[in-house]
C-alpha cells in the first residue's frame, strides 16, 4: 500500500471519529441556534408569529425598562455570587490542600461536595425554609435578642445570592484545589530564599500560579449563575426578576416566542463576552 493510500485511509478513519460528534453538534446546537436567531428577527402580532425580518425585538429590549432591568439584575447577582464564591472557596481549597493530611484530603473533598448529592430543587427549597420568618436563622436571632421581629430574608435578592453561593463554593473549591495540589513546593522555597515572607509568597507566587483555576471556576460560576431559572424563582420569588425568569414569562404567559428568542440571544451574547474576557486564563487561544 502506497503512502498516499495510507494517508487517505487515516483521513477517512479520522473523519469516522469526527463525523458523529460533528453531526450531534450540528443537529442539537447549530441548527436550533440558527432557528432561534432567525425567530428573534420575527415579531408577534395578534397572537400570530409574523416572519418579517427586522430588529424590532432588539430595539424593544433596550427601550423597555423592565426587560433591560432583568439583564441588569442578572449581571449584578452573578457578579456578587462570583466574587463571594471565590472569596469563600479559595481559603477552603487552600486548607484542604495545605493543612489537611494527604490521606484525609479525599474525605475532605467528599464532605465539601456532599451537597452536590442533593437535588438542586430540594436544596433551594431547603434554603427557603431556613430563611423564612419561622426559619432557623430568624428563630436563632430572636432567641439571642438580636432582633425584635423576624427579618424578611426569603423571596429577596439576598436569599438568591445565598442559595447560589452555597452551590458554587463547592464548584470553585474543586477547581482551585486542583491547581493548588499541582504547585511544586520549590516555588515557595525559591521565594523564601529570595527573602519573601508568607504573604509576599502568596501574593506574588501562589496566587498568580493558581489564577487559571480561579478563573475557570469563576467562568463556570458566571455561566451557570446567569442562566439559572430555578434558584431565583424559588428563593427570589417574583420581586426582582432576572433575565431567565423574563424569558419564561415570555414563553408561558405571552407565548411571545420571538421576544423569548431575542432575550436568549442577548443572554448568550453576554456569556460570549465573558468567555472572551476569560480566554487567556482558560488557556484558550483567541483568533
Amino acid at each position: 500500500m502506497t503512502a498516499s493510500s495510507l494517508e487517505a485511509a487515516e483521513r477517512r478513519k479520522a473523519w469516522g471519529f469526527v463525523l458523529p460528534a460533528l453531526g450531534w453538534t450540528l443537529a442539537f446546537f447549530v441548527v436550533p441556534f440558527a432557528f432561534m436567531a432567525a425567530m428573534s428577527l420575527w415579531s408577534l402580532q395578534g397572537g400570530q408569529i409574523i416572519q418579517s425580518w427586522n430588529l424590532n425585538n432588539y430595539l424593544a429590549f433596550f427601550q423597555k425598562e423592565s426587560l433591560l432591568k432583568g439583564l441588569v439584575n442578572s449581571l449584578e447577582i452573578t457578579a456578587i455570587v462570583t466574587v463571594l464564591s471565590v472569596l469563600l472557596a479559595y481559603p477552603l481549597a487552600w486548607i484542604i490542600a495545605e493543612r489537611v493530611p494527604k490521606r484525609y484530603q479525599r474525605l475532605a473533598l467528599i464532605l465539601a461536595v456532599l451537597p452536590f448529592w442533593t437535588s438542586y430543587v430540594v436544596r433551594s427549597y431547603a434554603w427557603l425554609l431556613v430563611l423564612s420568618k419561622a426559619g432557623v436563622i430568624n428563630q436563632a436571632l430572636l432567641a439571642l435578642g438580636v432582633i425584635a421581629e423576624p427579618l424578611d430574608l426569603a423571596s429577596t435578592r439576598t436569599a438568591t445570592v445565598i442559595g447560589f453561593v452555597h452551590f458554587f463554593v463547592m464548584l470553585l473549591t474543586l477547581t482551585v484545589y486542583a491547581n493548588l495540589i499541582q504547585l511544586s513546593p520549590n516555588y515557595r522555597r525559591a521565594a523564601a530564599d529570595l527573602g519573601a515572607n508568607g504573604l509576599q509568597t502568596f501574593w506574588h507566587v501562589v496566587l498568580p500560579l493558581t489564577l487559571p483555576g480561579i478563573m475557570t471556576g469563576a467562568f463556570l460560576t458566571f455561566v451557570l449563575c446567569i442562566g439559572d431559572y430555578v434558584t431565583p424563582q424559588i428563593l427570589g420569588g417574583n420581586n426582582e426578576l432576572v433575565l431567565p425568569q423574563i424569558i419564561m414569562l415570555q414563553l408561558g404567559r405571552r407565548a411571545d416566542l420571538p421576544m423569548a428568542a431575542t432575550l436568549s440571544i442577548v443572554l448568550m451574547a453576554v456569556v460570549t463576552l465573558a468567555y472572551v474576557a476569560c480566554a487567556r486564563w482558560l488557556k484558550i487561544e483567541r483568533a
